[in-house]
């Protein structure tokens, strides 16, 4: 069932991508900038998404896309995640990392319609492992998350683990495979070519 007021999807493209050598959001895989992926998938399955960045971020061109501005300092993924509730305006948000290219828009359907039961999230997991760079935060989440976001020193997901996540199950694996080197963008064109082959067979 559809809430009733529809979270909003953030593609998270504020990190400096020291192990790829550069911005994850404009590293080409099969010829595409990497952002694109995870934002054809929140924009198939919700009306509004946005990019939040930090000021300076080199993105490619994103026509009709809004880009938001996190603040400069602390670099931590949970600035991105609490400034995005912020200006959500009291909205869910989806959050997708830039680096995720096989997330679905089905299922970002699912973690929307998915009913919280209470949690601040519902984060995607495989095998009870989360990740919480794929997850649909509610408003009461930034509340939680911002003495983390402040002194940006505790890891991302002991972080969100400590406000209790609701964690749905992902069936495959590669949904949640993510490019964070250059070996990792290999593997993501070696994926495609298979699933394409496979299309064709």
């Amino acid at each position: 069932m559809k809430p009733l007021q529809e979270p909003i999807g953030i593609v998270l493209a504020g990190g400096m991508g020291r192990r790829i050598g550069g911005t994850k959001a404009t590293v080409e895989l099969c010829g595409t900038p990497l952002i694109c992926y995870p934002l054809r998938a929140l924009q198939g399955a919700l009306d509004d998404v946005a990019v939040i960045a930090k000021a300076g971020s080199v993105l490619p061109s994103l026509p009709g896309v809004t880009v938001w501005l996190e603040p400069r300092s602390p670099r931590h993924p949970l600035v991105g995640i609490v400034h995005a509730l912020a200006l959500a305006e009291g909205r869910a948000a989806l959050i997708c990392a830039v680096d995720l290219p096989f997330v679905t828009a089905a299922f970002v359907r699912r973690l929307v319609e998915a009913d919280p039961g209470g949690a601040p999230v519902v984060l995607a997991a495989h095998n009870g492992a989360a990740q919480p760079l794929l997850g649909c935060y509610q408003p009461q989440a930034a509340e939680l998350l911002a003495p983390s976001a402040r002194q940006a020193t505790m890891p991302l997901r002991e972080a969100v683990e400590a406000i209790g996540p609701r964690l749905l199950e992902v069936e495959d694996p590669e949904l949640l495979f993510n490019v964070n080197a250059p070996e990792d963008v290999l593997g993501a064109a070696s994926i495609i070519d298979r699933r394409r082959r496979a299309a064709q067979a």
